[in-house]
């Protein structure tokens, strides 16, 4: 369409939502996730004549769902737009999941005019109180002249630094007001935020202190997180492996800053981590922690977390330095520049004569754990239940190049992250640190918006995919056709496993069901191809089915085994040391400890 706005001059004269539209469309936004509604609704109207592209949602929460799946393929900001009252608090889930997992993403609300506000006008909230802890900044707009700036502040703050969400909360009246079109510059948007100044470059002194650490270390273990993806630095992630030849363990949000199959890469540790990687952590005698925040999931019993490890950490929020685990060498800064810079002060030391200490002990325990304690399950047999992992080995072995996969919260996701080998970086999207149950339909569908060239494959529970599948609707009338791997095991999966091991077999309001509702009838009720797979031989037949059609959103049913568990697995509030493998692998564990 037409673009009435373009070349807009200083000086011109326009409505306040005019110039929202007109901002975004200077911050290069390409596509937007929303759902109007009155108080917004001044906002929808100057939309028909841009160029910008509008999905539209069937619920809120996948709007913001998608701006987060569009944001972590493409590395840009998500943009969702909803209206005031019940559709801002809507959206207080994916806020809260983009800040928890460092997603850059803007949020425009509506909001009462700004005279009823506090006077529970209908659909009013206190958007910007509720939002404040769940986004990286918010305002509330007061004056239409403001909303440029504002705009540029907003996806300055979400792109910058440690990258999260923004809130812009815009009262009708704000929009229907007129004002002076002005876009600011670079200076001015810097000199508006005066106190907002990320330090990227890493501290000279500690940066020589972690080369020096790195080249004393005999059993060292790159500890990467989500931070190095966010920052653009898989290429200086693999330049500083191959230079020191130290292993890699990539947490769950990290995976495929380097590829599964670089012969360094111990895949994920932690909670359901490998345990290789997991035990490689605890054994180790200095940690590189490049982008992660010792999260819990991943360091276990905090007090017994890899006892014998000098720590570098490298972070561009200094709020992370010593929160949880104290640094023996600190440095904040952008996880690429420093990790850069590194690489520079460690072949400096090579270039003058320094060796390192001999790996080649630490390698062979290593290779004896993945020996030992490989990745397992028992496998598919005819005429008996379907595994999990095996349906996901299959998908894997069967997607195209470049796949792109996305999944929900719990069993699946543990899995997904353990069966899959992910060769490129920003091609796994998943909800990290809030964990949130439905995210995968909706964050696919903004993945693909992203990159419609890829394959993309959601993995979902049956219990996830029920809170958010309505957005196939979505997928199907936006022209966006994903795929949707659904491991239905009629139970909250994760829940039922704790339920097991933690509460004696007591499994309490866990059940969903086994005939309700009927997935397939469903996928085909929303414009979708629906496929059951019920044994082990159907499986191949099913994906490869759903690999050929292009031009719909698949979705594959696949009766899976309730049984199932995930392991490896910490419990939680243990040490990493209490790890438990696969049955058919405790007794070795057992006797090595």
């Amino acid at each position: 369409m037409t673009n009435t706005t373009t070349g807009t001059t200083t000086g011109t004269r326009m409505t306040g939502a005019q110039a929202l539209i007109k901002a975004l469309e200077m911050e290069n936004v390409d596509t937007i996730f929303g759902l109007p509604g009155g108080a917004i609704l001044p906002a929808y109207d100057p939309l028909l004549e841009s160029s910008m592209r509008h999905v539209l949602v069937r619920h809120e929460q996948g709007a913001g769902h998608m701006a987060e799946g569009y944001a972590h393929v493409t590395g840009r900001p998500g943009v969702a737009v909803v209206t005031s009252g019940p559709a801002a608090t809507n959206m207080v889930t994916p806020l809260m999941d983009a800040y928890m997992d460092s997603v850059p993403m803007v949020c425009i609300t509506g909001q009462v005019a700004s005279g009823g506000i506090g006077l529970d006008a209908f659909q009013e909230c206190d958007t910007v109180g509720i939002t404040r802890s769940c986004t990286k900044h918010n305002e509330l707009v007061l004056d239409a002249n403001d909303i440029p700036m504002v705009i540029r502040q907003a996806f300055h703050i979400a792109t910058t630094g440690r990258p999260g969400p923004v809130l812009v909360d815009l009262p009708k009246d704000i929009l229907q007001n007129e004002m002076t079109w002005s876009w600011p510059t670079d200076e001015e948007v810097a000199a508006s935020l005066p106190g907002y100044r990320p330090t990227t470059k890493g501290h000279p002194r500690m940066v020589k202190e972690a080369a020096k650490l790195i080249m004393q270390a005999e059993r060292p273990v790159l500890y990467v997180g989500g931070g190095m993806l966010k920052a653009r630095a898989a290429e200086a992630l693999r330049e500083l492996v191959d230079l020191t030849g130290i292993h890699v363990v990539t947490t769950l949000m990290a995976r495929g800053v380097l590829p599964d199959s670089h012969e360094l890469n111990l895949g994920m540790p932690g909670m359901h981590g490998t345990a290789t990687a997991t035990t490689a952590l605890q054994k180790s005698d200095l940690l590189i922690v490049l982008g992660a925040r010792f999260d819990d999931r991943i360091t276990g019993r905090v007090d017994s977390f890899a006892p014998e490890a000098k720590v570098i950490h490298v972070d561009i929020d200094p709020a992370e330095q010593g929160k949880i685990r104290r640094p023996d060498v600190p440095i904040v800064g952008d996880c690429r520049q420093v990790t850069e810079e590194i690489v520079k002060a460690v072949r400096d030391l090579m270039d003058s004569g320094i060796e390192q200490p001999d790996l080649a002990p630490w390698k062979s325990r290593i290779s004896g754990w993945q020996e030992q304690f490989p990745v397992a399950y028992e496998a598919s047999e005819p005429g008996r239940a379907l595994k999990p992992q095996y349906c996901l080995e299959q998908l894997r072995d069967a997607a195209p190049p470049g796949t792109i996969l996305c999944s929900g919260v719990g069993q699946h996701q543990m899995w997904s992250s353990l069966h899959w080998n992910f060769e490129e970086p920003y091609t796994w999207v998943n909800s990290g640190g809030l964990g949130t149950m439905g995210f995968s339909i909706p964050a696919a569908i903004g993945a693909k918006a992203g990159h419609p060239d890829k394959t993309v494959w959601a993995v979902d529970g049956d219990g996830c995919f029920q809170m958010t599948a309505q957005e196939l609707v979505t997928a199907t009338v936006e022209r966006i056709p994903i795929k949707v791997a659904l491991l239905n095991n009629s139970y909250l999966g994760m829940v039922r496993q704790w339920q097991e091991m933690f509460y004696d077999e007591r499994y309490s309001e866990v059940y969903l069901s086994t005939d309700v509702p009927d997935f397939v009838m469903w996928a085909e009720s929303m414009g979708c191809v629906g496929i059951r797979v019920e044994s082990p031989e159907e499986v191949a037949p099913a994906i490869e089915k759903a690999n050929s059609i292009n031009d719909r959103t698949v979705v594959v049913e696949f009766r899976t085994d309730a049984s199932e568990k995930v392991f490896p697995m910490v419990p939680a509030g243990a040490s990493n040391d209490d790890l438990l493998v696969h049955p058919t692998q405790q007794a070795i564990r057992d006797r090595l400890s």
